[in-house]
């Protein structure tokens, strides 16, 4: 065994590379590519909320918080959550340091040694790891070619491996999948059926553009095994912030707040002032926001249609093409796309296994850039 080795442990060894690192690591320093590959809004954080957090730097509020974050925050985000259909208070509300912590607390809370977590696939690329960081045994669930869950799929693999949880995400990174009510009862059914807990990502809730986004947790039957995960990134535009928040049932909220308060103390003060601006007087930015990811993935679908089959995203702002007509395995794509026409986009792989096939495209870039890019795609297909 080596140095590195002893030293590193086992766990982390065994951790596979972020697919979206390998990935970008060839465009590092290269001015000249249009990326469709990053996952994060081209909008600057809408003026009114730099504002806020401008202001309390200069009054000097740049201090630890309480380790659930600020009452008003969570005050807020218990009201907002009402549009969604969840009925809750402050006291069920923990802010975290963007979704990602979320997603590792919510499963270290809540995992213990060996037991099985189903992570639906393609799906963002952290839960996996997260879950056997926890010490959880993942059970991937393919659902191409439509990439929906259903009672039936997640039926047949509870049956067999007994889980503890089930991780979901909609409007799903990277397939821009959501579902209707109905869709969600089915999945509700299936999770009290064999005694789950479900971890709920929104993050792009705001972002539903086929249907009204519905918490799965405001389901009869789901309020006590409903974990939400949700932030600012994407609706509002504030990835740097690093906020975002849970909403789950008291012992849970507990556990999670048990890690949290070792390894974050609290979320930055500053984002959460923001954010409280953002939940009380962002509503028009977002809006337009919205309209014009729309615009984008309307015209995306139908320019990129023409050569590739592209399912119409019902939300968030990724299009997941299937590239199998061109004979080309995602990754040679990606990177004959990256080389020849100076295109980014991420391989379908880096989401599971049942990516391969697909590509990734982010269509949160100016207008201007996405029809640069489609128009290289374009091409890149036709001279195949």
């Amino acid at each position: 065994m080596s140095r590195e080795q002893e030293r590193v442990s086992k766990r982390v060894q065994e951790l596979k590379p972020s697919g979206i690192r390998k990935f970008f690591e060839l465009i590092i320093g290269r001015d000249d590519v249009i990326s469709l590959g990053v996952g994060e809004p081209d909008f600057a954080v809408p003026w009114r909320i730099r504002e806020e957090i401008i202001y309390a730097l200069e009054k000097g509020i740049t201090s630890y918080t309480s380790n659930f974050g600020l009452k008003e925050l969570r005050e807020a985000i218990a009201e907002y959550y009402r549009k969604f259909g969840v009925e809750c208070s402050a006291e069920s509300v923990l802010i975290t340091t963007g979704v990602s912590e979320g997603v590792d607390i919510a499963l270290r809370a809540i995992l213990n040694e060996g037991e099985a977590v189903l992570v639906p696939e393609p799906c963002y690329v952290s839960y996996a790891p997260l879950s056997s960081l926890a010490g959880g045994e993942v059970v991937a669930i393919p659902t191409t070619p439509d990439f929906k869950l259903s009672y039936e799929l997640i039926d047949e693999y509870a049956k067999e491996t007994k889980p503890k949880a089930i991780v979901i995400n909609y409007p799903n990174n990277p397939t821009g999948v959501s579902y209707s009510k109905k869709e969600l009862e089915e999945i509700a059914d299936a999770a009290i059926e064999h005694d789950m807990i479900v971890i709920s990502d929104e993050i792009y809730a705001e972002l539903s553009y086929t249907f009204k986004h519905i918490s799965i947790a405001s389901l009869n039957g789901m309020e006590e095994r409903a974990i939400i995960l949700n932030g600012f990134s994407k609706a509002f535009a504030m990835t740097g912030l690093r906020i975002g928040y849970a909403i789950a049932p008291a012992d849970i909220l507990e556990g999670m707040l048990k890690i949290h308060q070792y390894c974050m103390l609290c979320a930055p003060v500053t984002a959460q002032i923001g954010a409280l601006e953002a939940l009380r007087n962002g509503e028009d930015e977002l809006e337009e926001m919205r309209a014009e990811y729309i615009r984008r993935r309307n015209f995306f679908v139908k320019r990129v249609g023409k050569v590739l089959d592209v399912k119409m995203p019902d939300g968030a702002f990724y299009a997941f093409p299937s590239i199998e007509s061109t004979g080309l395995s995602s990754e040679e794509f990606a990177e004959r796309l990256l080389f020849e026409k100076n295109v980014a986009v991420v391989p379908g792989n880096a989401f599971g296994e049942c990516g391969e096939g697909y590509i990734r495209c982010a269509y949160a870039v100016s207008m201007e850039k996405l029809r640069e890019a489609v128009d290289r795609i374009v091409e890149f297909v036709e001279e195949l």
